[in-house]
């Protein structure tokens, strides 16, 4: 017959599945190390003894947590900033996955720095989502990691010819083209217009110019470009790049700002008393933008939910713990244009 739940003993189960009292004790204390036929084999032993609580037998029996890392750039882009801020406080919608997630703001226009930071967080961790700078480093990161088992997904913006298993974000070069769409309609296809960037380094961004330029060229040819800036998605760094630009072509008649932060490019327009005259698009809906898009110093915003975002990055990773297509399931982004009419 066997033990009762009094007299069960460590080594009694040990005995019976034919390994040492070492292994038992890793296996209830959910530590690693031991071989998953091994694990089942002891729960089940004891689960026969009564030796654990049901409901302590269930965690025994449950799959750990994934530890996913996201990866973000510091600074003052207030829709990062809630992208990060939505990692760190959706329990309960990442629940039903059973994943653990932690958000790191980093510098993020350092591709040095970025690459030592992925390798750093991406080993500590089961997955890694991050915000990529096109560079050479980054990329060899993010090989490096393949190589060692450790899945990579870019967010926001790309990287090119990379081992990254998936990319979460929109199709930059249609917001672009979005973007020019609706600058130029409101400008009646005259006027010139200059871009401000938060870095060329980000192939979104890069991207994102790109798609402007290319609907400009075929739909407002009488349009002028006059130069585009770049601000590292800093407030006051956009700020003094547009007050530069006002200065040097006093004609603008519109901005679209690629990156984040345009509350500076805004406030560097109110300086001016240019900021009901001037037509400004930009990204990323936030209390900031929704504020500028009310007092009409902003005209509209291209914007992507922040939870979307995070809940598409937990499907992929998910997917490829269960040995499915990373994009099973995963609902590609898509472009919302919010106007001062149509805030949500």
């Amino acid at each position: 017959m066997p033990s009762s739940p009094s007299r069960t003993r460590i080594v009694d189960i040990a005995r019976e599945a034919g390994v040492s009292t070492a292994t038992v004790d890793r296996v209830l204390n959910r530590r690693s190390g031991v071989r998953e036929s091994t694990i089942q084999r002891v729960l089940k032993i004891a689960g026969k003894h009564d030796y654990l609580p049901e409901s302590r037998l269930f965690e025994s029996l449950r799959p750990k947590p994934l530890r996913l890392t996201f990866l973000l750039p510091s600074g003052t882009n207030r829709y990062l900033r809630m992208l990060g801020d939505m990692v760190t406080s959706s329990e309960e919608h990442l629940a039903p996955f059973n994943v653990r997630c932690r958000n790191y703001f980093i510098e993020g226009f350092n591709p040095e720095v970025l690459a030592e930071r992925l390798l750093y967080h991406g080993r500590r961790a089961d997955g890694v989502a991050f915000m990529a700078l096109e560079h050479p480093r980054v990329r060899e990161a993010v090989a490096t990691l393949a190589d060692e088992g450790i899945p990579v997904v870019t967010l926001v913006s790309d990287l090119t010819h990379s081992r990254r298993v998936a990319y979460v974000g929109l199709d930059n070069r249609a917001a672009g083209r979005t973007a020019g769409l609706i600058v130029g309609r409101f400008l009646g296809g005259r006027g010139a217009v200059a871009l401000i960037a938060g870095s060329r380094s980000y192939r979104g961004h890069e991207e994102r110019e790109v798609g402007f330029l290319s609907l400009m060229n075929e739909m407002f040819p009488a349009m002028r470009v006059v130069g585009l800036r770049e601000g590292q998605d800093d407030a006051e760094k956009n700020r003094k790049e547009t007050r530069q630009l006002l200065k040097q072509f006093p004609d603008i008649a519109g901005i679209y700002n690629i990156g984040g932060a345009a509350d500076g490019v805004a406030m560097a327009l109110k300086d001016a008393g240019r900021d009901q005259k001037v037509v400004l698009v930009g990204h990323g809906l936030t209390p900031d933008t929704r504020s500028l898009l009310i007092d009409g110093a902003m005209d509209a915003v291209l914007t992507q939910p922040p939870l979307s975002v995070v809940m598409n990055c937990v499907r992929i990773f998910c997917n490829l713990r269960e040995k499915r297509d990373p994009l099973a399931g995963v609902e590609p982004l898509r472009i919302s244009v919010v106007f001062r009419e149509n805030l949500p």
